[in-house]
């Protein structure tokens, strides 16, 4: 249940909606979770940062690789085909994207495919999204499709091969941070004192974690059950119906200490607990957690692979030498421009991730 502001507080002056919500309830109630934190920060009904906003392009707070070039939901959608036909072409597929944006990259995705023998005819189309603003945009950007939406996993049909593409994620889902302090663990929380929200430790039994080295003092421990608990459900239907999941996202491979709370607003870091709400929250995805969910539910994993040699094992390379040929001088700079975002090791390529999660029998392209 969403809190909802109380008409009859008077508000501090600089403090917008959410953020008198945030101090009441802790007022109220003690110092809030990490979780709940991001959870209201982000999906407020009524203020939440992507409840009423599309926080995409240059006019936004951050450009995703769908809204860089055209190239990147080509290749995506070429290896969902080729994994549709490496499944025997069934001639029904529940195609879902999680997080889908404005629609970019299924629009993308769903024009590489045009011309591939009856997957079009197979597909059921999904998209996960809780944004009305967004869903606007995407029911623009895919008219001419038959979609449906939904705001949780648990509405999704389960009577299908099941296919899944997750474009950043996972990395907005929210998680929980501990702190080892004094030479035991604490949950970080927040607190708003003295007119601020700020970061406060509370004591709580250990959290259960992958065996690590041992922390230092001051290490932070992140995680996001929301995140394993998404990933274990997805993964169970494609264990027992077939299909894929691919998901791309900026984190790390192996389980690893450290405070990867960010906060972008009009494409700069900003500090995490100010202008609540205006902001955009993510954390880095902890690769080697969503694989270890997966296998348990019976999938064989490939990656993390780096976004570039991901990529350019599709033939991205290829596909823009193609689209140069026929583009005016300004459009091939801009054409090779996106190629380096995508690919290159300074920019997109090696900090952005690739994972595929699949049954053992299917061998798929890029890893």
């Amino acid at each position: 249940m969403y809190l909802r502001v109380q008409t009859q507080t008077q508000p501090e002056p600089r403090m917008n909606a959410l953020e008198q919500l945030m101090a009441s309830h802790i007022a109220q109630n003690g110092p809030m979770g990490m979780s709940e934190f991001m959870a209201l920060a982000l999906g407020h009904p009524e203020h939440g940062y992507y409840m009423g906003r599309d926080p995409f392009g240059q006019a936004g707070d951050f450009t995703t690789a769908p809204e860089i070039s055209q190239m990147f939901g080509e290749m995506i959608g070429a290896w969902f085909a080729d994994m549709w036909m490496k499944g025997g072409a069934p001639s029904r597929l529940t195609l879902l994207e999680c997080g889908p944006g404005r629609g970019t990259l299924m629009a993308d995705m769903l024009r590489a495919t045009s011309s591939v023998p009856g997957f079009h005819d197979a597909l059921d189309l999904h998209l996960l999204e809780t944004s009305p603003v967004l869903r606007a945009r995407q029911k623009e950007t895919l008219s001419g499709y038959n979609v449906r939406w939904h705001d949780t996993i648990e509405t999704v049909p389960d009577d299908a091969p099941f296919y899944v593409i997750g474009n950043e994620f996972f990395d907005a889902l929210p998680v929980q941070q501990f702190i080892f302090q004094g030479g035991r663990w604490h949950e970080r929380r927040i607190d708003y004192q003295d007119g601020r929200f700020c970061f406060v430790a509370c004591e709580v039994d250990a959290p259960d974690m992958p065996v690590m080295q041992a922390p230092g003092e001051g290490a932070v421990y992140e995680c996001s059950p929301l995140s394993l608990s998404l990933m274990t459900v997805m993964a169970e239907r494609v264990a027992a119906q077939g299909g894929a999941m691919l998901f791309v996202d900026y984190g790390y491979d192996a389980h690893a200490y450290g405070d990867t709370l960010q906060a972008v607003r009009g494409h700069d870091y900003v500090p995490v607990l100010e202008q609540v709400g205006a902001c955009d929250l993510s954390a880095h995805v902890n690769f080697a957690a969503l694989a270890e969910s997966a296998q348990k539910a019976g999938l064989q994993i490939f990656g993390p692979a780096g976004q570039g040699a991901f990529l350019q094992a599709l033939g991205i390379d290829m596909r823009a030498k193609m689209l140069q040929q026929k583009a005016s001088d300004t459009q091939r700079d801009d054409i090779q421009s996106a190629l380096g975002r995508l690919t290159g090791d300074g920019t997109m390529g090696r900090l952005f991730r690739v994972l595929c999660a699949c049954p053992a029998a299917v061998q798929p392209e890029g890893f």
